[in-house]
């Protein structure tokens, strides 16, 4: 199976130093990819290269992210503007915080979605109420009504998700998307991602330096130090059998939050 999504020997650098070093892994339809490490390894940059947001400073100084045969770094921002949010999303650690406070919620999912395709708003509400049912919200037609500042930090969080995966992107980048939320609210947005997988065979990159979500979702997991790559293989024998000794300290250092 070919894949969706491919690193071939990546460097990143900011300021001219390297802070990701020749980082290959393919990302194939349907799975869960976790990108593990503590703060300051390089699991956001890696993405955020891929969605073309590294900043002024930052820079792919060598290798290739391929995505439907063009490599990213190489494409005009134009161009990854019609990409971005369309046909690769992206969900921030706080969502919530990336929602305009005063405008509904409802507002801002039909403009999120008039920026890629033309789109009633009638058939934007019809969508979103539709799939806040396929991930069981209550009461779907007040959370499209509602302004953020009425709604939960968990509920925005599940919000944004879903503002993320309306259009139906084959990848969705998920950066720390459980680190603000207590635990029942981080189950849900665990449930919720293998949910999307399940309808729409969403490939995901999941950011986290949670091991217990990766456990819980990941298919394969890439084990990030300093912006090197440590281990990187199926989930199970990673999480189970780790053969490196920096991944060894890692998952010594956290309590496991097996699969439901």
């Amino acid at each position: 199976m070919d894949a969706l999504l491919t690193y071939d020997s990546v460097e990143i650098s900011f300021g001219g130093a390297a802070v990701v070093r020749d980082m290959s892994f393919s990302l194939h339809s349907g799975e869960i990819l976790g990108l593990v490490g503590e703060s300051g390894s390089g699991k956001s940059t890696i993405i955020k290269a891929a969605m073309g947001l590294l900043g002024n400073s930052g820079l792919v100084t060598r290798g290739d992210i391929w995505f439907e045969g063009k490599n990213l770094p190489d494409l005009p921002e134009k161009e990854m503007r019609r990409i971005r949010g369309s046909k690769i999303g992206m969900i921030f650690q706080d969502a919530g915080a990336s929602l305009c406070p005063i405008r509904t919620i409802g507002e801002q999912i039909f403009e999120s979605m008039t920026a890629h395709r033309q789109i009633t708003k009638t058939e934007a509400k019809d969508a979103s109420l539709s799939l806040f049912a396929k991930l069981r919200f209550k009461d779907g037609e007040r959370i499209w009504n509602s302004y953020p500042f009425e709604l939960s930090g968990g509920m925005n969080q599940r919000a944004g998700i879903a503002i993320s995966v309306l259009m139906n992107p084959s990848v969705l980048f998920a950066d720390e998307p459980t680190s603000a939320l207590d635990v029942a609210v981080q189950r849900q947005v665990v449930d919720e991602l293998l949910e999307l997988r399940e309808l729409f065979g969403t490939a995901i990159i999941l950011v986290t330096h949670d091991i217990g979500v990766v456990s819980a979702m990941a298919d394969s997991v890439l084990v990030l130090q300093q912006g090197n790559k440590m281990e990187y293989g199926r989930a199970r024998a990673v999480l189970d059998h780790p053969q490196n000794s920096y991944t060894r300290k890692l998952l010594s250092a956290v309590p496991k939050l097996r699969r439901a």
